[in-house]
């Protein structure tokens, strides 16, 4: 795979797996670990939380995708 295809697919995952984070995390009810539920700090928590998970998601996954495509190496 090209260095161009890779980053693509990389991107691609990545942002995928922070738009899946973020609408799986609004559906949590987090208001009684929070202060001020609605303020701006909440909202950053929130933000930084659904970075940190999307990115242990994506690199999973990316990491399933490279270590799978040296499976063929079994029968060579």
């Amino acid at each position: 795979m090209n260095f161009g295809a890779q980053a693509l697919l990389y991107l691609v995952i990545h942002i995928g797996a922070l738009i899946l984070t973020w609408w799986a995390i609004q559906s949590l009810n987090l208001e009684f670990l929070l202060k001020n539920p609605k303020g701006i700090r909440a909202r950053a928590f929130l933000i930084l939380l659904s970075i940190a998970i999307s990115y242990l998601v994506a690199d999973f996954f990316l990491d399933y995708f490279s270590q799978s495509l040296y499976l063929p190496q079994i029968y060579k």
